[in-house]
This record gives C-alpha cells, structure tokens and sequence, in this order.
C-alpha cells in the first residue's frame, strides 16, 4: 500500500544519524548542471557511470561535495542504485581518502541495493582506523533496515562502549526496529532508559507514536499524542499527525482520521511539502475522498519543478479510486511536461487498464509507446499476460509472455503464477515448439536460471511425472536462493 510505504519512508529521515538522511530536494537552493542532468534521468535501467565519465571528458570539473550533495539526493528519491553508482565512481575517481561519513553512506546503499550479507562484506573490509562511531551508526541501521534484532542488539553494545555525543539516533533505530517486530516490553524499556539519560527528542515520541499506531492500540496512541502536544521536547510536525491519521484508519475511525490529516497538512512546511502532499493525498484516496485528493494535487503540481513521483502517487490514487477519466488526463498531463521518461507510470496505466477490463486501451497505449520510440521492459508485457490469464485468455497470456523475454533489463523475473500458468497450457496443449522457444528466451536474457530451464524443458517434455510446473519454479528459487546463500557465506 503506497500509503504506508509513504510514511515508513518518511520515518526512516527520523531515525538514522543525519549523515544518512536523506533530507529533501528543496532545502539547497540551485542546481548545477550536472546535478540537473543526474536527477533528471530517472530511469533505473541507466547507469550514472557514462554521465559521469562524460562530464569528465568535457573537460569539466567535478568536486567532492557536488558528488556527495547528488548521493544524498538520490537516496532521497529512494534511487538507491543510481545513488550507490554515483558513490563508487566518487570512491573510484577520488584524489583523497574518502570521509567516515561517505563509507557510512556507501555501506547503507549497499545494504539496500545488495543485501545485508553483502553490506557486511563491505563492512569488513573497512580499515579499523576508520570504522568509528558514524561506521557503526550506518551497520547498526543496516540490520534495523533487515529487521535483524540479535545483530543489531549487538551492535548498539558496541556503539555504547564508543561513547560517542550523538547516542540519541541509535536509541531511536533500537526502537524502532523493536516497534517492527512487536517487541513493545523492550521497546518501553529503552525508551525509559533514554528518558533517564535525557536523551528523547521527536524521533523518539514519533517513533513510538508509529508503534501504537501500527498495533492498532488507539488508546495508547492517543494518550501519547497528548504528552508529545504538552512537551516541547516532542517536536510535532505534518508526519506526527499523519502517523495518527494512520491509526485512526486502520481501525476504521475514519473521521477523526481526517481531523489528522488536516492538522498534518496545517504543519507542512516549505521544506516538506511535496512528500507531504503526496503521502496525505495517497491517505485520501485510501478513505474515497476523491475532492481532497484532487485538491491537494493542485498544490502538489504546482511546486517547482514536476517530479515522476508526485505523478506516480496520484495515477495511484485515482486507480484506487476507479477514475478512470483521471487517471487518462493525468497521464496525458505526464506525457505533455518536461518530467523524464519513467516506464513505472506507464506500467500503472496499464494495469489499471487491465483492471477495469480495458484491454484494448492497454493494448492501444503499448503501441502508442513503442512508435514514439520508448523502451519497455520485461514488466510491462508481464502485466498484460497476467491480466490475460486471469481473464482466462491463455493464448494471448502465452504471446505477451513471449513478448516479455526480449525485455533488456537483465535479471527482471516473470510473475511466476503466470509464467507456470503458461508452461501448463502449452504442454496440455502438446505446443513444446513453442513452450522451448519461450524457455530458451527467457533464459538467453537472463530472466529464468539454468537449473530452472531445465527442469522446465523437462516437464513440457512430459519426463516428470505428476509435477505442476508452478511447483517446479517454486522449488528452484528457493533451491536457487539457498545456493546463493551458501556462495555469500
């Protein structure tokens, strides 16, 4: 649900050191051009790497704190590969040594783009003369990232031992992962412990805020929404009450839901404005309040400049509200603006088209962007044969599936409830021409492992008796995830 992956993400700027945050587009006033010409390219199929490069061979400069102003930014979008691209080549290029607060930052995009296992090889091979306070911060918020308590626990040990001014992020990142995993006797404790050592401030209140809310505990969430509006220590903004909005909807309270999300817009400021808009207008269309959405996006879109996310979030919105007239106009407005191509829109449209049984028009529309030239992936033809299996069109799920093998975005995976769905269809039907043709693709773009392949060729063949390809696929990922396991180890 986009809503609440709207406000976790918000939350996030809450509880890691600020060496981490990922603080908004809007707090630095200008652009350099290479910055603009980063930020632009918003499609994850791109690599920063050529930018870059050819920035360079231009002759023009390129300093450190523009390479860290754009990681910082980046992350902030949530393009997190893009981010730890630009990160390696600054460590790469880099006359000096890099700063405990790059590492620190590279370790977290690690960790998201990688895999914890792979933020902990990174982690290792820092030099101990380096690995301080802020190295341990970033570790410590990898595993809270993870949910990964016994090696966070740990970690906050050491941190202790380290002394460091600033404990108040890592107590926050503690409570925060013991709120995720429910363990709210801990969470209490450490939040009383940071109460005797004085070292609460609003992450810690919004924190637990975010823990009530999320058990549903509306009671509690209200008592302490009272103390944090009595203590100036407790900092409210438009998340703490959009945190509140939150509870009250998972219960059901819809208009005391409201009540919040109109305090919460009454506390945005210049510096917050766009998330804001764009996770309360989400709230919005979770509740059916069609005129508040299309109100808060008339504020949304007219900030400076157009962001891909901004139109993401309200394409969403309409689709879950069934306005379909909207979401046409709001994507004609997408394609007519400077915003930069981002297949994740069209990608919306289409499901949304195949939703409300529009499959002419999702079929209209991927014409229409394969003439003006656009690349589509894997995904987007996914979505079309999925939509066709699910409407029982087996023939059309099976040449759309085929289409989704030439997708050029290496590593992209079929939906595996269809792509079996299709194996089925081909072998009852005796089509193993056409079922090796598929598989063969799948595997030559790197979509599909050989082991799976092969286990495929096997079943159309006909040589595994009583086996159902969906269970097939099923068994070689988590075969497949298990050897991948053992290599990282």
């Amino acid at each position: 649900m986009m809503l609440i992956r709207s406000l976790n993400k918000t939350l996030n700027t809450y509880s890691v050191p600020r060496f981490l945050q990922m603080y908004n587009t809007e707090t630095s006033i200008g652009f350099s051009a290479l910055e603009n010409r980063i930020l632009k390219n918003g499609d994850p199929r791109t690599s920063m790497t050529p930018i870059l490069n050819q920035w360079v061979e231009q002759g023009r400069e390129v300093t450190q704190p523009v390479l860290q102003r754009i990681i910082t930014r980046l992350a902030n979008y949530r393009r997190f590969s893009h981010a730890l691209q630009v990160s390696e080549w600054m460590s790469n290029n880099s006359k000096n040594d890099l700063h405990p607060a790059d590492i620190a930052k590279r370790l977290n995009l690690i960790s998201k783009v990688h895999g914890l296992e792979q933020a902990e090889k990174f982690f290792k091979g820092i030099p101990e003369a380096k690995t301080g306070f802020k190295i341990y911060a970033a570790l410590l918020n990898c595993y809270a990232d993870h949910k990964s308590l016994e090696e966070a626990e740990v970690t906050m040990e050491k941190i202790k031992k380290l002394r460091p001014v600033h404990m108040t992020v890592c107590y926050n990142m503690m409570l925060k992962l013991y709120a995720q995993k429910g363990k709210h006797e801990k969470l209490d404790r450490l939040m009383q412990e940071m109460k005797e050592k004085d070292i609460c401030n609003g992450a810690t209140y919004t924190i637990r805020l975010n823990a009530y809310a999320n058990s549903k505990d509306v009671e509690g969430m209200e008592k302490l929404l009272m103390q944090m509006e009595a203590d100036p220590v407790a900092t409210l903004d438009w998340y703490t009450y959009a945190t509140a909005a939150n509870g009250y909807m998972k219960v059901g309270i819809v208009e005391k839901a409201t009540e919040m999300m109109k305090k919460s817009e009454n506390s945005v400021n210049n510096q917050t404005r766009r998330i804001a808009y764009e996770s309360l207008l989400t709230m919005h269309a979770a509740i059916g309040n069609k005129d508040e959405v299309y109100r808060l996006w008339n504020r949304c879109k007219n900030l400076r400049n157009s962001f891909n996310s901004s139109y993401l979030c309200m394409l969403s919105s309409l689709v879950k509200l069934d306005d379909i007239d909207g979401a046409e106009k709001i994507l004609q407005e997408w394609e007519s603006g400077n915003t930069r191509f981002d297949i994740r829109i069209p990608n919306m449209m289409i499901t949304a088209y195949c939703k409300w049984g529009q499959f002419d028009k999702a079929e209209a529309y991927i014409k229409r962007l394969l003439d003006d030239g656009k690349e589509l992936d894997g995904s987007t033809w996914d979505r079309l044969s999925s939509a066709y299996h699910t409407d029982n069109d087996m023939e059309k799920a099976v040449q759309t599936l085929k289409k989704a093998t030439l997708g050029h975005r290496r590593g992209w995976k079929p939906n595996h409830v269809t792509f079996g769905a299709c194996m089925k269809y081909l072998k009852e039907k005796f089509d193993v021409e056409q079922a090796l043709e598929i598989l063969k693709l799948f595997k030559e773009n790197g979509h599909i492992s050989a082991t799976t392949y092969d286990r495929l060729v096997s079943y159309v063949h006909g040589e595994i008796p009583d086996a159902e390809a969906m269970n097939l696929i099923n068994q070689n990922l988590v075969i497949e995830k298990v050897q991948l396991d053992d290599e990282e180890n």
